[in-house]
């Protein structure tokens, strides 16, 4: 259901490329104890962790810093360097953890995740160990296509005792989370905002005080009942700074409700393409705007 989520989510927004790279914390567990290291499965977590930066030299110096001899090195690294397709890299793992009961059981739950998420770009990663230590089942994360050099735009795992930290034992959890500042910069460099993205409301009610603001709400929740875009600036300051973010938003109309304007249930609008002016009675607000639309339109 995650992956469909993350699936759903970025292919709409065009990152078709994606890959959501998982693994399992149990296949983790399990190396740590090849390594008669039960232990240290944090610390190999956290190394492992660090692959992408650092590369595999780094990676087994800082492993060797930590305490781990040769031969568990060794170890490690042949279970990092496995390749092939998805149906490879669990045959391969296999072979390492045969005798292992808890990898076994993490390689049984990719292999289901894997047959039941044939639609979606998923990728077997044995090397993704995602530092937190309150995962316990499968973990993941959403790659950025590979051209784009960033590295993961959001993760996630399960976690069986997280909540047991708190006072609420025995309740299983999942996460997921999306790194919208990176996904905002894969867009921009691979240029998929939409051309519309860059328009702004239609309209901009000018903020003249609280009573007037409050006034332009209930015009506000009207025109939006009509799908009608418009905000109110967000406090009442000088007109020209606000015309200034008007127009650095793209905003097209800017209204002006004054304690006048209430008075004779008028408005002032403001064409801010055409720097034209004129006033219009609010009940025909509406009516005017939805024409300007189909004129701009056509």
């Amino acid at each position: 259901e995650l992956a469909g989520i993350y699936h759903s989510a970025l292919t709409q927004l065009g990152l078709k490329d994606y890959a959501l790279h998982i693994n399992n914390r149990k296949i983790l567990t399990g190396l740590a104890e090849l390594c008669n290291t039960p232990d240290k499965m944090i610390e190999i977590s956290i190394a492992i962790d660090k692959l992408d930066k650092i590369g595999i030299e780094k990676v087994k110096e800082e492993l060797q810093q930590r305490g781990f001899i040769k031969p568990q090195v060794d170890l490690i690294e042949k279970y990092l360097s496995i390749q092939g397709s998805n149906e490879t890299k669990l045959e391969k793992m296999k072979v390492i953890f045969k005798e292992n009961k808890i990898a076994l059981e993490g390689i049984s739950e990719l292999e289901f995740v894997v047959s039941g998420c044939s639609n979606y770009n998923i990728v077997v990663d044995g090397t993704l160990a995602r530092g937190l230590n309150y995962y316990t089942g499968i973990i993941y994360e959403a790659k950025a296509p590979a051209k784009i050099k960033i590295g993961s735009i959001g993760g996630g795992g399960r976690y069986d005792n997280l909540t047991g930290s708190f006072g609420v034992p025995d309740i299983a959890g999942v996460g997921i989370s999306f790194g919208v500042d990176r996904i905002y910069d894969v867009l921009e460099e691979l240029n998929l905002f939409p051309v519309n993205m860059q328009m702004g409301a239609t309209a901009i009610f000018m903020n003249m005080g609280n009573e007037e603001a409050l006034f332009a709400l209930k015009i506000m929740q009207q025109l939006r009942e009509k799908n009608i875009s418009c905000e109110l600036y967000p406090e009442s300051t000088k007109m020209d700074k606000q015309f200034k973010y008007a127009n650095k938003k793209n905003i097209a109309f800017a209204i002006i409700i004054g304690s006048r304007e209430i008075t004779e249930n008028k408005c002032s609008v403001k064409n801010l393409l055409t720097s034209t002016q004129q006033e219009i009675a609010i009940d025909d607000l509406t009516e005017w705007l939805q024409q300007q639309l189909k004129v701009t339109k056509q």
